[in-house]
């Protein structure tokens, strides 16, 4: 605390290179986990999660943390849960990497607050620019989030002020929604977007747009940087629920499955790569199974 001013201090967040990490020359394994499923915008994570990637983390298996929040949203959760690998934000747009975790430096990095990130899609305000455009060509009207009050704000998105704001304030990604829209006039609108080969996906209640987002180009990317780093092929495996599955499983070479009612094992959204193994993820034992299943390879 600052005797001056009484503002808290922020404490650099901990990281450490990747080879100190225990047991990581004897593992090549890394996991890619989808997480916006697993730990609420605001709360504490699913019951058992925490200490599943306290094991990763004390096995020396790096668990990559996938999510279509911005780097803003996520920085109070990476400090509280001591996440110390890279994470992948914005559904695909960046790789965010913890300082010096690789000693061999990516090709192609900017740095974005205290992040070095290497940019898959182009950083705004090439998103916002691509809608503008795009929306007047089709047509139809969008509304960016960035021209709504604070008001306004928090009413659409459900958010406090606070959480509401930093919601907002994205590197690559430009948030809107559709105003007075048909849905033929939303079919319109994506089939143009993805004439331009823009990326345009739902967030609900919202949408995203991004110029040149790629989820499986930022693990391949990635799965190079680890192969360096471990002087090997790294083994990836992807993990997550069903609705965030599609992009990601067919990236990996194994993939674990956390079904739940609405979408129970044998549930498949994506038809390429071996069926993915399936645990219920409500279950008390789901996440021994599941770092059973990652540590022995049993897929």
């Amino acid at each position: 605390m600052s005797a001056e001013r009484g503002i808290p201090l922020l404490l650099p967040w901990p990281c450490f290179p990747l080879q100190s990490f225990p047991g990581m020359r004897s593992s090549t394994t890394v996991v890619y986990c989808a997480i916006d499923n697993l730990i609420p915008l605001t709360g504490r994570p699913l019951l058992g999660f925490s200490d599943f990637l306290d094991h990763l983390s004390s096995e020396g298996i790096p668990c990559v943390w996938i999510t279509a929040r911005n780097r803003l949203q996520l920085d109070s959760t990476l400090r509280r849960l001591a996440h110390l690998a890279p994470f992948i934000a914005e559904a695909g747009s960046g790789i965010f990497l913890p300082e010096d975790y690789f000693h061999l430096k990516p090709a192609r990095t900017i740095r974005l607050g205290r992040f070095t990130c290497i940019p898959l899609a182009s950083p705004q305000p090439a998103a916002a620019e691509a809608l503008d455009q795009l929306a007047k060509e089709s047509g139809i009207d969008v509304v960016p989030l960035g021209v709504l009050s604070h008001r306004e704000l928090t009413q659409n998105t459900g958010l406090d002020p606070r959480e509401a704001d930093l919601f907002r304030q994205r590197d690559f990604d430009e948030l809107f929604f559709f105003a007075g829209t048909s849905e033929a006039d939303v079919q319109r609108f994506l089939n143009q977007a993805s004439r331009k080969r823009l990326s345009v996906r739902p967030y609900d209640p919202l949408w995203s747009l991004a110029v040149g987002r790629n989820l499986p180009a930022c693990i391949h990317e990635l799965s190079k940087l680890y192969d360096r780093a471990l002087k090997g092929r790294s083994f990836s495996v992807a993990l997550a629920t069903f609705d965030e599955s599609a992009e990601l499983f067919p990236a990996c070479h194994r993939s674990i499955l956390l079904t739940d009612r609405a979408h129970p094992a044998g549930s498949r959204s994506a038809a390429d790569g071996p069926p993915p193994k399936s645990f219920p993820l409500f279950s008390p034992g789901t996440w021994d199974s599941v770092l059973e299943a990652i540590r022995s390879r049993h897929f």
